[in-house]
């Protein structure tokens, strides 16, 4: 029997080897349609702003439109979750930070992983926290202000932004380190923070660059330490914590760009590489420096480097987080 000319092809090839076939097409002319990136916090907010500057500049490489969807719910946890249950196509992603894909995952009961259900686009900029005291702290340097916090004990008094915030989670990691307790004063966000600090409210925070380099230009405050590995472009003559006196204390917020597990390898690379192209441009930079942003080098802004950070991260502070027994509010 003579056997037709397409199933004779069919067969010769295998049954497996035709849905290859759209999948390469669909790497190929990725993106067809407007894609959707995911901010889980407010609009106008750092995160949003920092997700709108970059995404400007990523419609062109892409030739499509991009659209920020914003939901701060539950700390974002209930906008990510909806890019994690997403098509692994690439047209749904996920904008978010250390909060967002850290500390979620051991403050919520979350439907889905923070690690195992993403896949990792791009690293995109990274903010330290200063250790800041109130102007008539008595300590003038960060070794006489961990002496000052040892003898002060329950008398001091730390200003965060609530429970599971960067400054909260900062603030236990210093108590297990330095084997004291403070009391911790909440506030709604990092500006009334500032305010309350100016104000003489409480004794000390961890503060971000953007509220805090003004203060510092004034001598409003009182700046010990960066918490980072080396000292900020914009502010050069505060130390970092290792060089004044604490060594290994990091703490820092930094950005990302995420895409739903599964998705396939040339559209993370199609996108990582528009992410790249964003932030080597001049007027990026320096709106993200005003931010108080620091872009990873090139050689970091890579996929692997952020699922590298983002496990490290996870293995560093879920431990203190769950020692604490941090829950959301």
């Amino acid at each position: 029997m003579k056997i037709p000319r397409r199933k004779f092809l069919h067969l010769a090839m295998g049954a497996g080897a035709l849905p290859i076939l759209p999948k390469i097409a669909c790497a190929q002319t990725y993106p067809t349609r407007p894609v959707t990136i995911v901010v889980g916090a407010a609009a106008g907010g750092p995160t949003d702003t920092i997700g709108r500057l970059i995404t400007e500049r990523m419609r062109g490489p892409l030739g499509q439109t991009i659209v920020i969807e914003n939901n701060g719910a539950a700390a974002g946890s209930i906008a990510h979750g909806r890019v994690a249950r997403a098509a692994a196509d690439g047209y749904t992603l996920s904008l978010g930070h250390w909060g967002t894909h850290v500390v979620n995952g051991a403050v919520y009961s979350l439907q889905y992983d923070v690690l195992k259900d993403f896949e990792p686009i791009a690293l995109i900029s990274v903010s330290p926290f200063f250790i800041l005291g109130k102007k008539d702290l008595p300590a003038d340097n960060l070794e006489a202000f961990v002496a000052w916090v040892k003898a002060a004990g329950d008398k001091a008094t730390q200003g965060t932004s609530g429970a599971g915030s960067p400054g909260h989670i900062g603030g236990i990691f210093l108590q297990s380190i330095l084997r004291t307790h403070w009391p911790f004063v909440p506030y709604r966000g990092a500006s009334p923070v500032m305010q309350a600090l100016l104000a003489g409210d409480f004794d000390w925070a961890f503060t971000t660059p953007d509220q805090t380099l003004p203060q510092i230009q004034v001598g409003s405050v009182k700046p010990y330490a960066v918490t980072a590995k080396g000292r900020m472009a914009l502010a050069p003559n505060i130390p970092t914590a290792d060089e004044a006196g604490l060594p290994g204390f990091y703490l820092s917020y930094w950005h990302g760009l995420w895409a739903p597990k599964g998705t396939p390898k040339d559209v993370i690379d199609k996108l990582n590489a528009a992410v790249v192209g964003a932030l080597a441009e001049p007027l990026v930079q320096q709106r993200l420096t005003d931010l108080g942003q620091e872009i990873f080098p090139r050689e970091q802004q890579r996929p692997g480097s952020l699922g590298a950070l983002q496990e490290a991260e996870i293995e560093k502070w879920w431990p203190i987080i769950k020692a604490a027994n941090i829950r959301a509010e």
